[in-house]
């Protein structure tokens, strides 16, 4: 059994040729430019950045509100896996839900809150600028 930095210095031993910095290319990579952080972000953009709670945010960002079955359905995912999702976006203040009875069952409904959707503003203009520069290469 190998530990992690052996196979590491194993790896960075048998490199090829091509891989070395001297046979790299010479152009130096382009800076991003980054939005700038608000003390009302608290750097949660990362927070966004996976599928499910992209999607949730996306799907919330077009409607008013949407049930815990409507997003489930929307993402084929399992009530729990939507669930730990989303509530990590409502503890980061990203989004809202309202829980009520109808005929004796539970139902939770899900809105985006300002917080939440300038959130997701900015990820979406991060997005656009590695786009941007990437079709500029």
């Amino acid at each position: 059994m190998t530990n992690k930095s052996t196979a590491v210095t194993r790896h960075a031993a048998t490199a090829h040729p091509e891989a070395t910095p001297s046979a790299r290319s010479k152009s130096k990579p382009v800076p991003l430019a980054r939005p700038a952080r608000t003390q009302d972000d608290g750097g949660f953009e990362r927070l966004i950045y996976e599928r499910v709670r992209l999607g949730i945010m996306s799907a919330l960002a077009t409607n008013d509100e949407l049930t815990f079955n409507e997003l489930k359905a929307l993402f084929d995912v399992s009530d729990g896996n939507l669930g730990s999702h989303a509530r990590k976006l409502e503890e980061a203040g990203y989004i809202a839900c309202t829980k009520s009875f109808e005929a004796r069952r539970p139902k939770s409904r899900y809105c985006i809150t300002a917080v939440g959707r300038k959130a997701l503003l900015r990820y979406l203009e991060h997005i656009e600028a590695v786009i941007n520069a990437t079709r500029r290469s």
